[in-house]
């Protein structure tokens, strides 16, 4: 997995920013995903973990999405903990061409390459 610092311009990506870093603190979860699919609507998730059952923000994410019948995912936004290299080649085998970030300490996003 490779990291390259990305400032996004795109309002969109700022918004998911924002809604993955809200999420995080209103849950007072060490992490948050937020993920926009291809027609422009947001989902929300923190970590699941019940049992031996257990998956990050990321995997939470889409299934969220996925429970809502999305056909394409647009960028995925992760704050706090990072997320799992299983998790984001998960991600990549739902749709390659998503942009994935994550959030630094000072907001800015980093693409996940």
């Amino acid at each position: 997995m490779k990291w390259r610092r990305c400032l996004s311009s795109n309002p969109e990506d700022l918004k998911l920013l924002t809604l993955a870093k809200a999420t995080m603190a209103r849950s007072n979860s060490k992490s948050a995903a937020a993920l926009r699919d291809n027609t422009g609507r947001t989902y929300v998730a923190i970590p699941v973990k019940s049992g031996d059952f257990e998956i990050d923000s990321l995997l939470a994410v889409l299934v969220v999405a996925k429970a809502s019948g999305i056909t394409g995912i647009e960028a995925i936004v992760i704050a706090g903990e990072a997320a799992a290299a299983s998790s984001i080649e998960i991600i990549r085998a739902q749709d390659s061409a998503v942009k994935l970030f994550t959030v630094t300490d000072v907001d800015d996003l980093i693409s996940i390459e």
